[in-house]
């Protein structure tokens, strides 16, 4: 069973930064492309970035480029979103996908507030 547990969010300053993880387990991690969505409140669920398996290749969503990076670390089946200066628009609920572009099955989300 495909279990993706995310964490690392919470409530932060305009400008700050947070680094989110998403602990996977249930499938071969090191084999699969990964991913980051979220969703603000009252909005459509928002790709966010993508990772391919060996962690080479990434994309990013207009809206996040040059403020976030993903990252992965096979090792550990773990994936990560460093989050850096985070804007109002930014608050969402965060999700980690098992796939490139946030279709597949995704976690329960974390929660990133970001407050001016």
């Amino acid at each position: 069973e495909v279990q993706l547990v995310e964490s690392g969010g919470g409530l932060v300053q305009l400008g700050g930064s947070l680094r989110l993880s998403c602990a996977a387990s249930g499938f071969t991690f090191s084999w699969n492309d990964m991913s980051w969505v979220r969703q603000a409140p009252g909005k459509a669920l928002e790709w966010v970035s993508g990772i391919s398996p060996g962690g080479h290749f990434a994309d990013y969503a207009d809206s996040v480029k040059g403020r976030f990076t993903i990252s992965r670390d096979n090792t550990k089946n773990t994936l990560y979103l460093q989050l850096n200066s985070l804007k109002t628009e930014d608050t969402a609920i965060y999700y980690c996908a098992k796939d490139r572009y946030g279709t597949g099955p995704r976690g329960q989300g974390t929660q990133v507030t970001v407050s001016s």
